[in-house]
């Protein structure tokens, strides 16, 4: 090694290297174009807290997406061991997810009213993040495509709609482990709305029975429930969120507002991850 390399240490990857006008960690996150992405529309103070804590929920959203899809990913390669360190880190993003209605909460009526006409159609059900979200973990519905249509997400969303779902991978695991048969759950329409069986809630009874034989299983099923878990408390306190802001008012977007919010709160991914629990 030279001295001019000694004194100088080990080069700059090319990606630390700023433009003139910003810092190396602002080119990296793209951060300086990040904070010019808000835009409020009214003269409320409550609306930039309110753009840019929905532009978070958006970055969650797209976390999560990346962390499911490699969760599934892996338990397909039979890698459950890493499938469980994922979504071990999936369930601290839902965390943050979850805490970040708190935001939302203390919006009186009145700060919420002040800005709320400058929305106009534009509703949090329009996600393209969420709704990939939501099939990704199982809750198909295929005309839950059609609001992103003529969108630049409608392709992602589409697609996501045939694709494997995280449960679908935790089945195929458990056929190749010899608690399901093939056909059992496992081959199925993908696009279509999931339809549980009592197949596959005794495959995960034999599997809670035995914790110790099958701990593996075991751990990935009470990884799925957590996630389960997750989602109903954060569908929940998006209901309760509206209505401590919107009473029974229609939602933004011609949605139905807390009707519409109380019966998905209802919904519950991995059904029989909860219904195997009234067997045990």
């Amino acid at each position: 090694m030279t001295t001019e390399q000694t004194t100088q240490g080990p080069a700059c990857p090319l990606s630390a290297v700023s433009p003139s006008g910003t810092t190396p960690y602002a080119h990296y996150a793209r951060m300086d174009e990040l904070l010019a992405l808000q835009h409020p529309l009214s003269s409320a103070r409550t609306e930039p807290g309110f753009i840019i804590m929905s532009q978070v929920k958006e970055l969650l959203f797209k976390l999560l997406h990346t962390e499911f899809t490699t969760a599934r990913d892996q338990l397909t390669d039979d890698l459950l061991d890493d499938a469980l360190w994922t979504l071990r880190r999936a369930a601290r993003v839902q965390q943050v997810l979850l805490v970040s209605w708190e935001t939302f909460s203390v919006l009186s009526p009145v700060e919420f009213a002040e800005f709320r006409d400058v929305l106009g159609s534009a509703s949090g059900f329009q996600s393209a993040s969420y709704r990939r979200l939501e099939f990704l973990l199982g809750n198909k519905n295929p005309a839950m495509v059609a609001p992103h249509r003529n969108t630049a997400g409608y392709d992602a969303v589409a697609s996501q709609l045939r694709e494997p779902g995280l449960y679908d991978a935790a089945l195929a695991l458990l056929a190749r482990r010899g608690l399901l048969a093939s056909n059992d759950s496992t081959d199925r329409d993908l696009s279509r709305p999931y339809q549980g069986g009592a197949e596959v809630e005794e495959a995960w009874r034999s599997v809670y029975q035995d914790p110790v034989r099958h701990r593996d299983l075991h751990l990935l099923a009470e990884a799925l429930m957590d996630t389960a878990d997750q989602f109903a408390r954060w569908r929940y306190t998006h209901l309760v969120t509206v209505q401590r802001m919107l009473g029974a008012k229609a939602g933004t977007g011609g949605t139905e507002g807390v009707a519409w919010l109380a019966r998905i709160s209802e919904h519950r991914f991995f059904p029989e991850l909860w219904s195997v629990r009234s067997t045990l």
